[in-house]
């Protein structure tokens, strides 16, 4: 390409398409962003979007390029899109999904759902699985997974029969460790090297019916679904939040790790 001036600057696009070839490319991890209202940051009048930069110091551990990505209003095409103009793509937590999108009416305990926000996530999820993007699905993104191939949620855990608290979302200090124990042959297992792991958990939500192609791979010993995987994809969905501990625990950083290095096998195998 040459700019105005005349000289002659490298073609980013061009670039980008050749993979790996030569220096070896850290993979783009797309990681979705929360909306914020406007007022909740004090000086500023307009609506915003973030997320806790503690999902994005775990992807960059991995050796890999975190970038935050604004939900809006996407259609098939346009998530395909933006999923393959990524290496991989980071759900992450957040409020609760809208029981309407699995056929239910909202217990009173539904809270901060945003159809736009779940519409989107859907959509990249869908578009991750049409594609082979690696997707990593982190709590409410477990949740997206599974309504995403027709599955359903728990509403609200403390008011189902035998299950134990599991945490408070979206309360400082309300998460809550305990042991998820990971069936022995799944991927999950595989990348996180151990039958058992110790998970930081605030969610009081979880997986009821399984959608489509959707297998449950972990669980808590109260039974509560805590990690499913989709048949024929590269797609690692829990429950608990690895980024809470992944700097200090290697087992949980591991999920992103692995993430990244399916990232880098697809776009080498893709020249």
């Amino acid at each position: 390409m040459v700019s105005a001036a005349g000289a002659t600057v490298p073609d980013s696009t061009a670039t980008r398409d050749r993979g790996f070839a030569g220096a070896r490319r850290r993979p783009l991890v797309a990681v979705t962003g929360r909306p914020i209202p406007a007022g909740r940051i004090k000086g500023w009048a307009r609506d915003a979007v973030g997320i806790q930069r503690a999902y994005l110091e775990a992807v960059r551990r991995s050796d890999a390029l975190a970038v935050m990505i604004d939900p809006i209003e996407l259609d098939p095409v346009a998530a395909r899109e933006l999923v393959t103009s990524c290496d991989a793509i980071v759900l992450t937590g957040g409020p609760d999904v809208d029981p309407s999108l699995y056929g239910e009416e909202p217990n009173e305990a539904v809270y901060g759902t945003d159809i736009v926000t779940d519409r989107f996530e859907i959509a990249l999820c869908r578009a991750a699985i049409s594609t082979g993007v690696p997707l990593l699905a982190i709590c409410r993104g477990i949740q997206v997974v599974n309504v995403a191939l027709g599955g359903s949620l728990i509403q609200h855990l403390p008011e189902a029969p035998g299950l134990a608290a599991h945490g408070l979302p979206g309360i400082e200090g309300g998460e809550k460790a305990h042991d998820v124990s990971l069936a022995p042959e799944s991927l999950l297992a595989k990348v996180l090297g151990v039958e058992t792991a110790r998970c930081s958990c605030h969610h009081h939500q979880a997986v009821a019916r399984c959608g489509d192609r959707v297998s449950v791979t972990a669980s808590a010993a109260d039974g509560v679904v805590e990690g499913i995987e989709v048949e024929g994809v590269w797609l690692l969905a829990v429950q608990w939040h690895p980024e809470d501990t992944a700097g200090a625990d290697p087992v949980q950083q591991r999920l992103f790790d692995a993430l990244a290095e399916r990232a880098r096998v697809r776009a080498s195998e893709a020249g």
